[in-house]
């Protein structure tokens, strides 16, 4: 715990990441997306995805789907780095 979290907080981290890049330029599913990042389990991928995010998969993709992003893809990585150890806030405007 190098780093302020255990071996797997840390590949679920780098998972999300993922999933967030595939959900904004693809048309794969949430399901497939889980499994594509090398979760074997939907539920615990989604509340994972909720927590570390702040929105669940589905309208993350609604938001940011097909959005142009006119940054350096070294930049895009640190903007879009999901929050770790819980501390996203969720969006009230989205969840009501």
């Amino acid at each position: 715990m190098a780093f302020g979290e255990s071996p797997y907080s840390y590949l679920m981290t780098r998972r999300i990441e993922r999933a967030m890049a595939l959900l904004r330029t693809s048309d794969l599913s949430v399901t497939d997306i889980c499994f594509a990042v090398g979760c074997s389990s939907l539920g615990t991928f989604s509340t994972r995805f909720t927590e570390l995010v702040g929105v669940p998969p589905t309208i993350y993709r609604s938001h940011n789907a097909g959005t142009p992003l006119t940054m350096a893809p070294c930049v895009v990585k640190q903007v879009t780095r999901p929050v770790r150890n819980r501390e996203a806030k969720p969006l009230q405007s989205e969840l009501a």
